[in-house]
């Protein structure tokens, strides 16, 4: 079988509020986590809600990483989808779990595009 890409799904419990609700921050640890394992960032897009709360994507030559943040529940959901083999999720996962202070969090990996066969045209 042939694996097109693998997502990494975080569930970040018990993070640092403060950083969850500064947009300068979840931009820099998502650009952070794609400069350090090497992707090719092609766009970006982050907002900062009020009263509180981040939403943040970076699109990577090799697909995205994404967050969501909720500081009142010191809670962030964060996406990182990747194809081919140059750039491992799960690193990027773990440098995420460190610069938001995440002291609780659960990783769920999905293998995408499974084929048992290459289709061609």
């Amino acid at each position: 079988m042939n694996v097109l890409g693998k997502h990494v799904l975080l569930e970040l419990k018990e993070c640092n509020p403060r950083l969850l609700d500064n947009v300068e921050h979840i931009r820099h640890s998502l650009w952070r986590a794609a400069e350090d394992l090497g992707a090719h960032v092609v766009g970006e897009s982050f907002h900062q809600f009020s009263p509180q709360g981040v939403t943040g994507i970076l699109s990577i030559a090799e697909s995205h990483i994404s967050i969501h943040t909720w500081p009142e529940y010191c809670y962030a959901a964060a996406d990182i989808f990747t194809c081919g083999s140059s750039f491992q999720p799960r690193d990027a996962a773990e440098i995420l779990i460190e610069l938001l202070e995440s002291k609780d969090q659960d990783i769920i990996e999905v293998e995408r595009g499974l084929l048992d066969k290459v289709v061609v045209g």
